[in-house]
Formats: C-alpha cells, structure tokens, sequence
C-alpha cells in the first residue's frame, strides 16, 4: 500500500517534473494540445495508463487546454502512485 510522501519528499520530486505543480495534497499540471481532437487522444491514452495502474487522476478539459489533479483519495494525499503517473502523462503528452 502507498504511503504519503512528506513535503520534502514531494518537492524533490516536483523538481524532476517542471510541468507539474503542487504540494502534498494533490499534484497539477495542464497541457495545451495542438487540437481539441489531440487532447481528446491525450486524455484517451492516460486513461488507459491509469487503468492499467488503477489509479486514476482528476481530468478538466477546456477546449485544447487539458488538465490533470493527481492525488492518492484512499490516502488522502500524494504518494508514489502520483508520481508515476505524473511521469507517464509527461511521456504520453509529448505526442499532443
């Protein structure tokens, strides 16, 4: 089971994600895609990705703009889970 990570913890990692913003209770980060169908694709593949890892983030979608809340409910807070798949939003939305 995941465990909370601890501000210091969370800040570290945030600074290896620069898209993303946050703190210990939840994890940010919008993506402007090149087309509405584009982030509609993006927001398809992290969907699969969070499947997959059943864990599942919050998803905005404003016209191109995407926007992802990464935050562990069970635990009330930001675990390793979060980042994972922060990382592999950051991969998959190299494509949008």
């Amino acid at each position: 089971m995941p465990t909370l990570l601890s501000a210091d913890e969370v800040a570290k990692a945030l600074a290896g994600l620069p898209d993303w913003s946050g703190d210990t209770g939840q994890l940010t980060r919008s993506v402007e895609a090149s087309s509405f169908m584009a982030g509609i694709r993006l927001v398809d593949a992290v969907a699969e990705a969070a499947e997959r890892a059943d864990h599942h983030p919050d998803i905005d979608i404003r016209w191109r703009t995407v926007t992802f809340v990464l935050s562990t409910h069970s635990k009330g807070g930001v675990t390793e889970l979060d980042l994972a798949l922060a990382r592999e939003i950051d991969r998959l939305s190299l494509d949008s």
